[in-house]
């Protein structure tokens, strides 16, 4: 599945056990795609000595501040960017 700028997404909720680069905070959190990366190696598998393949999708998705923190009471128009791999990234 590919997604594209401006598509509304959300991050998958899931357990995963070892290494991998999908910040916690952002489990279950619903941002925007603000740019598709290129493809690399699969981090998760190339930490254990793996080829990381296939290649996965990288997308920088930006996500409002109070939509990730509760609590907080900065200007609505606040936001925080990561890199999230597509196999992470779900229909919103």
């Amino acid at each position: 599945m590919s997604f594209r700028v401006g598509q509304r997404v959300r991050v998958a909720d899931r357990l995963h056990e070892g290494h991998h680069r999908t910040p916690i905070y952002l489990k279950g959190k619903t941002g925007f795609v603000e740019l598709a990366h290129a493809a690399f190696t699969n981090p998760e598998t190339r930490a254990y000595g793996a080829e990381g393949l296939p290649e996965q999708q990288l997308y920088l998705v930006g996500f409002a501040q109070n939509e990730v923190w509760i609590d907080y009471s900065g200007d609505r128009g606040d936001r925080v960017y990561a890199d999230v791999f597509e196999h992470w990234l779900e229909e919103a």
